[in-house]
C-alpha cells in the first residue's frame, strides 16, 4: 500500500472539519509534546489565532501565509505552545477511531488493511457486550464469514487479544500513523522524544 493509499484509507476514519485542510497549528502542551497524537492535536488556523490574540499560546513556527485584519498583518501560525500545561486523559475514549486505532487500522482476523468495520468477538446475539475487551476492528468479508458465530466455530482467529489500551499505547500507535497533512515545521515536535535505534 502506498503512501498516497494509506492517507486516503485513513481518511475514512478521520472526519477532519474542512477548516483543517488549510493551514492547521500543531498544538504543543507546555512540554513541547503533542497534547494528543491520536488523533494528532490539531486546531484550525483561526483557532490557533484566537488563542494568539488571547495569550494562551506561544507561536513557535509560522507559515509563510498571512491574514489581515484592519489594523495589522498576521502570519498563520503552524506550531503552538500552550502557556499553561494541560494534564494528559489517562483514560482512553472508546470510539471508532481509537478501536481502529488500537487494532493499527488492520483486520484482527486476516490482518487486511481496506473495508474495515468492526466485530463482536462474542456476538452480541450470544450475550458479548460492546467493550474494549469484546470489539475488533474487522475486514466485511472475515465479519460476514464469522457472522454471530461464536470465535472456535467460525475458523477464524485473532491476532491479538481484544483489550483495553493504555494511553501510552494508543500515543505510541499514534506516531505510526500521523495526518495526511504533516507540516515540515512540525517534525522536530513530533518526533524529538522518540527513542533513537542503534
Amino acid at each position: 500500500m502506498d503512501h498516497g493509499d494509506r492517507t486516503e484509507f485513513r481518511t475514512q476514519f478521520v472526519r477532519e472539519p474542512s477548516a483543517l485542510r488549510h493551514y492547521p497549528a500543531l498544538v504543543l502542551n507546555a512540554d513541547f509534546r503533542p497534547l494528543s497524537y491520536y488523533p494528532l492535536s490539531l486546531w484550525p488556523w483561526q483557532e490557533a489565532i484566537k488563542a494568539v490574540c488571547l495569550d494562551r499560546v506561544i507561536i513557535l513556527a509560522e507559515y509563510d501565509e498571512v491574514v489581515r485584519s484592519q489594523r495589522e498583518a498576521i502570519r498563520i501560525p503552524s506550531v503552538v505552545v500552550l502557556k499553561e500545561f494541560v494534564r494528559p486523559q489517562k483514560r482512553v475514549a472508546f470510539t471508532r477511531f481509537n478501536l481502529f486505532l488500537r487494532d493499527e487500522f488492520c483486520c484482527q482476523y486476516c490482518g487486511s488493511k481496506g473495508d474495515l468495520t468492526f466485530d463482536h468477538v462474542v456476538p452480541r446475539s450470544r450475550g458479548g457486550i460492546t467493550s474494549w475487551e469484546n470489539v475488533v476492528a474487522a475486514c466485511a468479508p472475515c465479519n460476514l464469514r464469522k457472522a454471530n458465530k461464536p470465535l472456535k466455530d467460525s475458523g477464524l482467529h485473532l491476532r491479538k487479544p481484544a483489550r483495553q489500551p493504555t494511553a501510552e499505547e494508543m500515543h505510541a500507535v499514534g506516531r505510526r500513523f500521523p495526518p495526511g497533512h504533516l507540516h515540515e515545521s512540525w517534525m522536530d515536535f513530533l518526533y524529538w522524544d522518540a527513542e533513537l535505534e542503534a
